[in-house]
């Protein structure tokens, strides 16, 4: 049901929101050096590396780190609202699409964030697809603390559910992150 739902919601999301990624990544263009779309590797299921798509919020040349990682002085002039707006991660319909992401899962990491990578290993946490969002992200959690993420990440592995992940879409698109435990561990 899950692969099915993330199949139908990746088509429609793409044929929605198409002229919209088309004229953000112009956009971005204009207002920075270099692609609109920015693509890197991330690991996912079962720890394969894939190449997650994005938006561009950095500025080009932006060495490649976790978001938290990243000064504010290297976020382009639309970067911002796209962080904030969460539409920088429109393209990641795409990785949803080819079955390298669903739309709820854990948050994919870069291979670098090695102690990230490891606690999701000792906790099985790759034994399943990383989502464009995930129980951790509205949980207000990052990527800056790898055992409260992978905990986090673990937590919704063994309770993960349609109805769950209906709820984290739910509050992702309206609730906002960090705006309270949706499940408590």
């Amino acid at each position: 049901m899950k692969r099915t739902f993330d199949l139908v919601g990746a088509i429609c999301g793409l044929l929605i929101a198409w002229p919209l990624i088309l004229v953000l990544a112009i956009l971005i263009r204009r207002g920075s050096s270099g692609p609109g779309i920015f693509s890197q590797p991330r690991i996912g299921r079962n720890g394969h590396v894939f190449v997650c798509h994005k938006l561009r919020t950095m500025q080009q040349g932006t060495p490649n780190v976790p978001t938290h990682m990243a000064s504010a002085a290297q976020v382009t002039p639309i970067g911002g609202f796209l962080r904030k707006t969460k539409l920088d991660e429109l393209p990641q319909l795409w990785n949803v699409l080819k079955g390298e992401m669903s739309f709820v899962g854990p948050r994919p990491c870069l291979p670098t964030q090695t102690a990230l990578v490891e606690e999701r290993r000792k906790r099985g946490v790759f034994e399943i697809r990383p989502g464009i969002t995930g129980l951790a992200q509205i949980n207000g959690i990052d990527m800056s603390d790898p055992v409260k993420l992978a905990e986090k990440d673990a937590e919704y592995a063994r309770i993960r559910s349609f109805p769950l992940d209906l709820a984290i879409l739910f509050k992702t698109v309206f609730g906002g992150a960090g705006s309270g435990d949706l499940v408590r561990g």
